[in-house]
């Protein structure tokens, strides 16, 4: 049911960002301001932040240095950074993935992601949204707040190339699964990790991981 709504959602917002795609705003250094409650389309830099105010509709936001913040409301068709965090407010919308590589991801309740969100070296929290394509990281902690959603399963991968000796792949990730947090699919991880899952929770199989059980809002500690 929850997909169905999702795909309804999305079919209503399309036409909207689609009308949006003819604005680009594009910059090599500095940051980009997108206005609450304008429309446009793909907003991008290299050297700087990516900020879209609440109610704003924009393509694809992105940037290489820095952050991409997000507020209340939004939609947009992807998120992407390479060195910089994540950050979406209260019930926005992507149509597509949110990624970074080096950087945290945030999304606010009440949020819905299509695609897949993921990050190398940084954490994701959810607190009490929805993710449509799955939930990968390398070293970053993993919280599925409670009241959060995600389908198609959870990926924690082995550290490799200049990652695995570069000393951070020897922390041991902490995941936590939250009070009445939902986790459709596989929780694989390919790596020692500490896995807390509430005891009001539903999840998957679980590979590599041996779950531990915590009543109340969130593990003791």
């Amino acid at each position: 049911m929850r997909r169905h709504l999702l795909a309804l959602a999305l079919a209503l917002t399309l036409p909207v960002m689609a009308q949006a795609a003819d604005n680009d705003i594009d910059k090599v250094n500095g940051t980009v301001h997108v206005d609450a409650g304008q429309h446009v389309g793909n907003v991008s830099t290299v050297n700087g932040a990516v900020r879209v105010g609440d109610n704003a509709v924009v393509q694809k936001a992105s940037t290489v240095n820095g952050a991409v913040e997000l507020g209340d409301h939004v939609q947009a068709a992807a998120v992407d950074t390479v060195n910089g965090g994540v950050t979406i407010g209260s019930s926005a919308r992507v149509a597509g993935t949110v990624s970074t590589t080096n950087g945290g991801v945030h999304l606010g309740k009440g949020t819905d992601v299509a695609g897949k969100v993921s990050t190398t070296n940084g954490s994701i929290n959810l607190d009490a949204a929805h993710v449509g394509g799955g939930v990968k990281t390398t070293s970053g902690d993993i919280i599925v707040g409670a009241n959060s959603h995600v389908e198609g399963g959870i990926l924690m991968d082995k550290p490799g190339g200049w990652f695995s000796i570069s000393g951070n792949s020897n922390r041991i990730p902490h995941v936590v699964i939250g009070p009445h947090a939902v986790v459709q699919g596989t929780l694989e991880f390919r790596r020692d990790v500490v896995l807390q899952v509430s005891d009001s929770a539903q999840i998957g199989a679980v590979k590599g991981a041996t779950p531990v059980k915590f009543s109340g809002d969130q593990p003791a500690g």
